[in-house]
């Protein structure tokens, strides 16, 4: 049984820099398309970054877009979220997650494993 787990998630100031980390364990994941999802209180999960499962294409929401950078290390089974620039609205809980589907989906219901997520906080 696969599963996923977060870590990196922090306290830090506006205009920082962190990294987030996912790591799978219990299978291989380097066939399914991977995702960074957040949520933060009194909002709906929201799709950040996804990859494929070749590394080769990557999709971005708008709000992140030339600020945060998805990558993956199939070797290694793991996939990051290199976040710069960060803001008080990048506050959250921050998921990974894999699916099998191909096309970029950005909705949550089509992911098949979740990470139990890590939180980011970002003060002004």
């Amino acid at each position: 049984q696969g599963q996923l787990v977060e870590s990196g998630g922090r306290l830090v100031q506006a205009g920082d820099s962190l990294t987030l980390s996912c790591a799978g364990s219990g299978r291989t994941f380097n066939n399914y398309f991977m995702a960074w999802f957040r949520q933060a209180p009194g909002k709906k999960r929201e799709f950040v970054a996804g990859i494929t499962s070749s590394g080769e294409l990557m999709h971005y929401a708008d709000s992140v877009k030339g600020r945060f950078t998805i990558s993956r290390d199939n070797a290694k089974n793991t996939v990051a979220l290199q976040m710069n620039s960060l803001k008080p609205e990048d506050t959250a809980v921050y998921y990974c997650a894999a699916t099998s589907n191909r096309l970029f989906p950005t909705n949550p219901a089509i992911y098949l494993y979740w990470g139990q997520g890590t939180q980011v906080t970002v003060s002004s």
